[in-house]
C-alpha cells in the first residue's frame, strides 16, 4: 500500500497495523516508568530509531533485523506507545529526547549514536542533533516532519475537515499531544545551530510531489527545503510514498550502512550489504 500523505499514513496504519517481527523485544523501567524496546550489540557505533506520529517500532520491521545482525540497535516505543508506559511531561521534542537519552544509558550505549528518525520522529532527532551535537555520529532523516510543517499552509486549519475529524477519532491522546506540541519543538530546533558533525542523509519521499492540493504544494515544498537546514547533507528522492521504511526499506538499510561505513574504525565495520 502507497501512503503518499503523512495524515493518511498516520490514520490507515492506525487502523491496519503492522505485524509484529521485531525480534528480542522487552521492557524495562527507566526512570521510574516502563519502556519497551528491542536492542542489539555489537562493536559499532549504535543506530537508534525514531518512530513517526502514532507509529510503534513496527514500522521498522523491515529494516531494524537486517541492521541488529551486524551492528548495535535500538527501537523503542514512546512513552504512551505499544506497551511503553504514558508520560505526564509535555510531549514536546525536548522531554522526548530526554527519555530516549535516559534509555540509552540505562542500558549501556555511550555515544556517538547514528540517529534514524522517520516521520515526526525525524523532528525528535533533528532536535536531538541540534542540541547535542557531540552525541550523534550521523543523521538520517526519513520523509521527516519540516519543522515548520504545520505552519503556514500546512497548519491543522487549513487540513480538509474529514481528516480532522478521523485524526480525532482514530489516533491516539498520545499522538493529539504530540501534534500539538510539534510547534514548540520545530521552533526549538530552528532556533538550535543546525547539527554539522558528521553525515547527514535526508530520504525523501518523491511519489507525493504527483499531489497538487494546497496542502499537498505545501508539503511537498517543505521535503524539498528540509535538507537546506542542513549544510551538506544528501537528499535522496525515493520512489515511495511517505512510509519509506515499510514500502522502500531497501533505501534505508543503504543509508544506515553508508553512514556506519564512514563512521567506524576500520576494525569494527559492519559487513557490507549483499
Amino acid at each position: 500500500m502507497k501512503f503518499k500523505s503523512p495524515l493518511l499514513a498516520v490514520l490507515l496504519l492506525s487502523l491496519s497495523g503492522c505485524a509484529a517481527t521485531i525480534p528480542d523485544i522487552t521492557t524495562a523501567e527507566v526512570t521510574g516508568r516502563q519502556v519497551e524496546f528491542a536492542l542489539s550489540k555489537h562493536q559499532t557505533v549504535p543506530v537508534i530509531f525514531e518512530n513517526g506520529l502514532g507509529g510503534t517500532f513496527e514500522y521498522w520491521t523491515e529494516i531494524y533485523p537486517t541492521i541488529a545482525r551486524d551492528a548495535t540497535a535500538l527501537v523503542y516505543n514512546r512513552a504512551g506507545y505499544g506497551n511503553s508506559a504514558a508520560a505526564t511531561t509535555t510531549r514536546d521534542g525536548r522531554h522526548i529526547i530526554e527519555e530516549l537519552r535516559g534509555l540509552l544509558a540505562s542500558q549501556g550505549l555511550t555515544p556517538p549514536y547514528v540517529l534514524v528518525g522517520h516521520s515526526l520522529g525525524g523532528l525528535y532527532m533533528q532536535w536531538y542533533a541540534r542540541h547535542h551535537p557531540q552525541d550523534v555520529a550521523a543523521l538520517i532523516l526519513v520523509d521527516s516532519t519540516h519543522p515548520a510543517q504545520l505552519k503556514g499552509a500546512g497548519a491543522i486549519e487549513n487540513w480538509p475537515l474529514w481528516v480532522r475529524l478521523l485524526f480525532d477519532m482514530l489516533t491516539s491522546a498520545t499522538a493529539e499531544q504530540e501534534l500539538a506540541a510539534l510547534d514548540l519543538t520545530g521552533d526549538e530546533v530552528l532556533a538550535a545551530p543546525p547539527y554539522s558533525c558528521g553525515p547527514i542523509i535526508v530520504l525523501s519521499a518523491a511519489q507525493p510531489l504527483e499531489d497538487t492540493s494546497e496542502l499537498a504544494l505545501d508539503a511537498n515544498q517543505k521535503r524539498k527545503d528540509i535538507a537546506q537546514l542542513y549544510p551538506g547533507a544528501i537528499q535522496r528522492w525515493v520512489d515511495s510514498g511517505h512510509v519509506i521504511p515499510l514500502e522502500k526499506p531497501e533505501s534505508v538499510i543503504s543509508a544506515i550502512h553508508e553512514v556506519l561505513l564512514s563512521t567506524q574504525p576500520n576494525d569494527t565495520k559492519p559487513n557490507a550489504l549483499p
